[in-house]
């Protein structure tokens, strides 16, 4: 099973995550959890490059990649195996923040995010 949580900063997300792991847990599921961005160690790099406000003139394009990157990474070294292992994987955050974030809010063409 594959759950995420999207929402605005502060809005309870890992909260929930924490709730629903000890709901899941106490039911049998072996959870594992995990954030985009940063949800590897290459996806830190690239979170802190993202948050960094030195970058705030970076261009909207550059940062769906940067996301799509992290994206990439994620699936292949976290989700995609523990699925596989059965396990079941709560995200703080996937492609759902992408479409808000870099579609609506950056006014990329959603053609280009999809």
């Amino acid at each position: 099973m594959f759950i995420t949580l999207e929402g605005i900063e502060g809005s309870g997300k890992t909260t929930q995550v924490s709730n629903i792991v000890k709901f899941l847990n106490e039911n049998g599921h072996d959870c594992v959890t995990t954030r985009e961005p940063g949800g590897t160690e290459i996806g830190r790099q690239i979170r802190a490059i993202l948050l960094n406000p030195e970058n705030k003139d970076l261009d909207p394009l550059a940062e769906l990649l940067l996301y799509a990157a992290d994206r990439s990474q994620h699936m292949k070294s976290i989700i995609k195996p523990e699925l596989s292992a059965g396990k079941t994987v709560i995200s703080d955050r996937f492609f759902d923040a992408t479409t808000v974030y870099q579609g609506f809010a950056r006014g990329l063409d959603m053609k280009v995010i999809n």
